[in-house]
């Protein structure tokens, strides 16, 4: 097992990443009360629920099972009222403890629940995707989904602990395992390049998911994630900061509002949304078309779409405009002033954005 912590003074949590950790013991000594609301969904629960549950209710603990459906599609807030409505149903106070087990959806979902409910309820991250274990479990980061934006509405509330384990990445589908590597290849892309190498190095061994290298890279990017956000927890910095983990979202984001939520995986539409900023950042001058083509191919190789979708290229930018970071109507990107070293922009140009899109996207 290893272990990495969030430093965020009082609110520091541990991450724990390993085989097998979807147990009792983990979990006990996080608890703040006598019952838990653990929310997964269709998928995930016939796989962890009961044996999660039974762990727990050897020790006393009281259980509440909340399953939900499972897909981008239901992260809003009709199905946020049915957390709401079992807690309620339950009675359950504020010592109750809300456990996200499942993906990024149920994490989201369920870390939004915990924020709200009784003005905040703890919290514990169970992540069982790729992409969830990487990037979305850690941070803090809850929310559900508007159709005219993705995490238009959403709390950061901070998980007591988060549980990383990489035995349940085996029953993952090859497209899912895929998505969740975009996340990885991100913190590269943005900060990290000796683990962008080792990236390029080891991919094929991350999709036949060797456990060493999978554990490795979970830790990396944890590692890079949690170093940002103790330093700009609610992405509050004016340069840099926090709003760097989002290289590649902007546009991603649109793909996701455009096509309808869950058409394409959040890590797809993310990958396709990279080649799109590599690209307007080489219109910058900023990268080569050989950095281009260097994102292009790992992306590939992870098994990502690097195409984005025909959308029109004017609802492209209507959808970019709903989304977090404009400020003051200005558009925001996350683009690459070189491979390794990201930084947010607003002064580029409505017609290279515009070109970029277009560049990057089915005719």
């Amino acid at each position: 097992m290893r272990q990495l912590t969030v430093a965020l003074g009082e609110r520091s949590y541990p991450i724990l990443i390993g085989p097998g950790l979807i147990a009792a013991e983990h979990i006990l000594r996080h608890l703040s009360g006598p019952r838990v609301a653990i929310v997964t969904n269709e998928t995930v629960g016939p796989l962890y629920l009961e044996g999660l549950a039974d762990g727990l209710r050897a020790a006393g603990i009281g259980i509440i099972k909340i399953v939900l459906p499972d897909g981008e599609a239901y992260k809003n807030g009709a199905t946020l009222d049915l957390i709401y409505d079992a807690m309620l149903r339950q009675r359950c106070d504020r010592t109750t403890t809300v456990i996200a087990l499942g993906g990024g959806v149920i994490g989201d979902l369920a870390g939004y629940a915990a924020a709200t409910y009784q003005r905040g309820v703890p919290f514990i991250q169970v992540p069982t995707t790729v992409l969830s274990q990487v990037d979305s479990s850690v941070g803090g980061k809850t929310g559900i989904n508007h159709p005219l934006g993705k995490n238009m509405i959403g709390a950061f509330w901070q998980p007591q602990l988060v549980l990383a384990d990489t035995n349940a990445l085996n029953t993952l589908p090859e497209r899912e395992l895929s998505a969740g590597l975009a996340e990885i290849v991100k913190y590269g892309l943005i900060r990290d390049l000796p683990f962008l190498a080792w990236l390029e190095a080891n991919v094929e061994r991350l999709r036949a998911r060797d456990p060493d290298a999978l554990a490795y890279a979970i830790e990396c990017s944890c590692a890079n994630k949690a170093e940002v956000v103790a330093g700009d927890e609610r992405e509050t910095a004016k340069e840099g900061g926090r709003a760097l983990l989002n290289l590649g979202h902007t546009f991603g984001h649109a793909i996701e509002a455009g096509l309808g939520f869950g058409a394409w995986l959040h890590g797809e539409a993310v990958a396709a949304g990279m080649l799109m900023a590599a690209e307007l950042s080489r219109r910058l001058s900023w990268i080569t078309e050989a950095d281009v083509a260097r994102v292009r191919s790992l992306l590939q190789r992870a098994g990502l779409p690097t195409v984005g979708p025909a959308l029109g290229i004017e609802r492209y930018l209507d959808l970019m405009g709903h989304d977090k970071k404009v400020l003051a109507g200005q558009l925001r990107l996350v683009l690459l002033r070189q491979i390794g070293d990201a930084v947010v922009c607003d002064s580029a140009s409505r017609d290279d954005i515009l070109a970029a899109i277009a560049t990057c996207c089915h005719a």
